[in-house]
């Protein structure tokens, strides 16, 4: 039976690995009898359309926080249960719900359900984003909040930050100079990769020619998480490791990649001339929080993941809604040309701090597309209730926070791209990104908010800044617009290249 799971795996339909598995699991079903947890479970709200043993797995489309807000809408809207496969698994879509689970009872979401293919990729899930809540977790979130990821250090690698604008900016000038058009959707996953392994490895990937490899390595890590994994939907079959040899051998790729560097740290002597960088911070500290090499390399692809992928799709999505919106782009140009100043080389990270337009459209672009639309689920360790339910211990939970920052019950104009609403003088101008409004949580709330915001901030409007200030943008000769077609993976990307000609600005 493996072997069959594995070849429809490869090359079958979620459908037809559930019909295989029809009589197995249908058998296991009747022989259990009803428990309390199924009894609480069965007061939720759910939709009808219930499948034997594949659940409502077929209601899920391909765009599933799509699918998932459609849903709420009908058979929601705070809280609904979906029996993904075997799997019950409580939606969150709506702010007050999302809050009792996030604030009121964090302390019993914060742990992570079991992952097969995280398991082996983040060696045991023993990295930050996946590892379950304990001791270790909190042990191992304190070395990268503290030794990478503080207001204090992001400031500190500044001048990596500055020099990769530099070079993206000479880029985008060899393109005007042809009057050709940049990739960016490129131009910024490069860019976000390369001031993230600045500041862990203190080495870019350029430099040993890994552009390609760390891309395409993500890449990987994105679609092995996000697709669908038999083991996620049937633990019971987790024993026939049907996922593992693809998450297996793409391991191994990053086992060559993540040792190399690993062991040039520890050869490194102290007269080497090298600021000290992540790698080196988790082997000072090895000892003391016991961590295996292992654990070191499963921390470091977090912040590889995390950190490349989080900011080139927000910069991505967000010029993509400026080209959209010519108005919106020439407020912005106005405003980052204005608090510069003429002349500039580059905008620099103390000019940002005036610029409350850039940081109303970099709120608004997070509220229409958050990278990580479901963030990565949560898991309940005892009972507690939410919104008039008893949720059992035991239980995987969605927040789909891209239905959050869409609900037309919470934001005037809910579709329509409007950093006006968060400026000064707007209604949800106190609204913010560190997870206090519940309507707006692209970095999630509570214990297992995502501790890179300040990072990503400062590159997000570093980079974004300083594409305004020297450059005035078009569309393509021959191209109608600019497509907004959605691709899912882990995260949420624009399926097509964003494919612009920029002209060097003449009166900056």
């Amino acid at each position: 039976m493996a072997q069959v799971l594995a070849q429809l795996y490869e090359h079958g339909s979620p459908q037809s690995l559930a019909l295989v598995v029809l009589l197995f699991l249908v058998a296991m079903r009747l022989a259990m009898p009803r428990s309390r947890a199924e009894k609480l479970l069965s007061k939720l709200p759910s939709p009808p359309f219930r499948l034997p043993v594949i659940g409502h797995l077929h209601l899920v489309g391909p765009l599933p926080h799509r699918s998932l807000r459609d849903l709420a809408r009908w058979h929601g809207p705070d809280v609904m249960l979906l029996r993904l496969g075997t799997v019950p698994t409580l939606v969150v879509s709506s702010p007050r719900a999302a809050k009792a689970v996030l604030r009121t009872h964090d302390h019993v979401f914060a742990s992570r359900p079991r992952s097969a293919v995280a398991d082996v990729l983040f060696y045991g899930s023993t990295d930050v984003a996946f590892a379950p809540y304990g001791e270790y977790w909190r042990q191992t979130r304190k070395v990268v909040t503290t030794h990478l990821l503080t207001p204090r250090k992001v400031r500190c690698s500044r001048a990596a930050r500055e020099q990769e604008v530099r070079l993206a900016l000479a880029r985008v000038r060899d393109a005007a100079a042809a009057r050709t058009a940049v990739d960016l959707s490129e131009l910024f996953s490069f860019f976000a990769n390369d001031v993230v392994c600045q500041a862990v490895t203190g080495r870019l990937p350029r430099e040993q020619g890994r552009n390609k490899l760390f891309r395409d390595l993500l890449e990987t890590n994105a679609k092995l998480l996000g697709g669908f994994n038999l083991d996620d939907y049937f633990p019971s079959l987790a024993g026939l490791n049907v996922v593992s040899a693809k998450a297996v051998k793409h391991r191994k790729r990053w086992d060559n990649l993540l040792d190399s560097l690993i062991d040039k740290h520890v050869r490194k002597t102290v007269t080497d001339e090298h600021e000290e960088d992540f790698i080196d911070v988790l082997l000072s500290v090895q000892q003391e929080y016991s961590l295996t090499r292992d654990n070191i390399k499963a921390i470091l692809m977090d912040m590889f993941e995390a950190g490349t992928d989080t900011t080139y799709i927000a910069l991505d999505f967000a010029m993509a809604e400026l080209m959209r919106n010519p108005k919106t782009m020439a407020k912005l140009q106005a405003e980052v040309r204005r608090c510069a100043g003429k002349g500039k080389e580059i905008v620099t990270e103390e000019d940002l701090s005036s610029m409350s337009y850039l940081k109303a459209v970099m709120k608004e672009s997070m509220r229409l597309h958050a990278p990580g639309p479901l963030l990565i689920p949560h898991f309940s360790m005892a009972e507690c209730d939410v919104e008039g339910y008893t949720i059992p211990s035991g239980t995987r939970v969605i927040l789909n926070v891209w239905a959050l920052g869409r609900d037309p019950t919470c934001w005037e104009s809910a579709e329509e791209f409007m950093p006006e609403r968060f400026m000064e003088e707007a209604m949800d101008a106190a609204s913010d990104l560190q997870g206090n409004d519940f309507r707006l949580l692209p970095f999630g709330s509570g214990r297992r908010m995502c501790p890179g915001i300040n990072f990503t901030t400062a590159t997000f409007e570093t980079i974004l800044a300083n594409l305004i200030y020297h450059f005035n943008w078009e569309i393509p000769p021959g191209t109608t617009g600019i497509d907004m077609t959605e691709s899912y993976g882990m995260d949420v990307h624009r399926k097509e290249k964003l494919l612009v000609v920029p002209c060097v600005a003449q009166d900056v």
